[in-house]
């Protein structure tokens, strides 16, 4: 599920936003600890300028009261408030959709280009391009946003498959077994994800 990184020096706007999408809106995490789909920045322009001027891996929706006073040069998404429940959602999807339907929302690494939307990869050292699965996509976009960390078998369950009952760490083990023979071929140079102390990263 798509996971919302807030931030708010409002503690009691924090704690509102969350609890209206946890009773009236599935599908949306807050886990701070994990990577974000969506980088929310509420009224502070010093952390939004801060965010934009980093190398992000999710797009910016900032909420202000002042819409106006945003430079024109930080590329994010802007929402007034007040604001209905229903039309922050709708801005949360609609920056999630568009970055990753853009070139700037493309996993690229390793001479590989992940399009989420489309559920497929290119291999650009022979412009091959393959299919992916929902779950493979899922997996890839996890292990991009954490970038060199090792994420443990245990974490994948949790944040892609949430932890369902029928799924063990054997199931993760042949998903990422599937996906490296359908994707590197036996090529050494094209290597897709590295196996590290119990978890996983991908090949920068």
């Amino acid at each position: 599920m798509p996971n919302i990184l807030l931030f708010s020096d409002d503690e009691v706007f924090a704690k509102d936003l969350r609890d209206q999408i946890e009773h009236h809106a599935e599908g949306f995490a807050f886990n701070d600890d994990a990577p974000a789909d969506i980088i929310i920045v509420d009224e502070d322009f010093d952390k939004l300028e801060e965010l934009h001027a980093r190398n992000l891996k999710a797009p910016l929706l900032f909420l202000t009261t002042h819409p106006e006073s945003v430079r024109k040069d930080i590329v994010c998404r802007v929402l007034a408030k007040p604001m209905h429940l229903s039309e922050f959602l709708d801005e949360v999807r609609a920056g999630i959709n568009l970055f990753e339907n853009s070139e700037e929302g493309y996993l690229c690494f390793n001479r590989y280009v992940v399009r989420p939307i489309k559920k497929d990869i290119i291999n650009l050292r022979n412009n091959e391009v393959v299919k992916l699965t929902e779950k493979e996509v899922a997996v890839l976009k996890y292990l991009y946003k954490a970038g060199e960390r090792i994420v443990g078998k245990n974490e994948l369950l949790q944040e892609v498959w949430g932890y369902s009952p029928e799924v063990t760490t054997h199931t993760i083990e042949t998903h990422i077994y599937r996906l490296r023979q359908k994707v590197e071929h036996d090529d050494a140079s094209a290597q897709l994800i590295i196996t590290l102390d119990g978890g996983y990263r991908l090949k920068f």
